[in-house]
């Protein structure tokens, strides 16, 4: 956490005002996803289809993927307060939304996450993905192991085009542990679904038969 965030009274992540790290009045005003959706990645439809524009056409390792938020200005600000500035307590509000717009991934027996970058997890002093499943493994009573490890360190998303992005990250992630036959996938922003599919391709190849993915927001174009 910076030294700023220490001295400074709290302020909410969203509007800035005073008194907690997300006001009820912020918290009310993410916007939450609901249906119709496409079944497979979870984009918002004008009615529900098994696979939509985004996903058609591409083979995706995951079975399905779900988010509470979509990614707005205001979502924006709140992940960047939980990531980049440390305020490691919004991962329970980010659960708490979470657990409101979703039910426990159905038959999953345990919850991995996203493996951490050990460059970024130094530079920020925390892993948003794996507090966010551990989070959400204490509201759902399931589990939380850490199944996946990094194959190698990756350039940042940020900036990249969707294609370069499936590029990055391609073959990025590697099987830590034996992986029971469903798992639920943990992270925190669903962008183009390039890290969640390369992430679910290794959870398979650890033995998982189906994966899917809970993340806290979600893009949407």
């Amino acid at each position: 956490m910076r030294v700023l965030d220490l001295l400074l009274p709290m302020r909410c992540a969203v509007c800035g005002g005073g008194g907690e790290q997300l006001c009820d009045a912020c918290r009310e005003a993410l916007p939450r996803l609901r249906p119709p959706l496409c079944e497979r990645c979870g984009a918002p439809t004008a009615w529900p289809v098994s696979r939509c524009r985004e996903c058609s056409g591409r083979r995706l390792a995951f079975a399905s993927a779900r988010a509470a938020v979509a990614y707005d200005e205001g979502v924006r600000r709140l992940v960047a307060a939980w990531k980049e500035r440390g305020l490691r307590r919004l991962a329970a509000e980010a659960a708490a939304l979470v657990t409101e717009a979703l039910p426990p991934p159905p038959g999953a027996a345990v919850l991995a996450f996203v493996p951490r970058d050990r460059a970024r997890a130094l530079e920020r002093g925390h892993h948003p993905a794996e507090r966010l499943a551990r989070e959400l493994g204490d509201r759902w009573a399931l589990p939380v192991a850490p199944l996946l490890g990094r194959a190698r360190s990756l350039p940042r998303q940020r900036g990249l085009t969707l294609a370069d992005r499936r590029r990055n990250v391609a073959g990025a992630f590697c099987p830590a542990a034996k992986a029971p036959g469903k798992v639920a996938l943990i992270d925190d922003v669903y962008t183009s679904g390039a890290t969640a599919a390369a992430a679910a391709s290794a959870l398979r190849k650890a033995g998982a038969r189906r994966v899917e993915v809970v993340t806290f927001a979600r893009v949407v174009r």
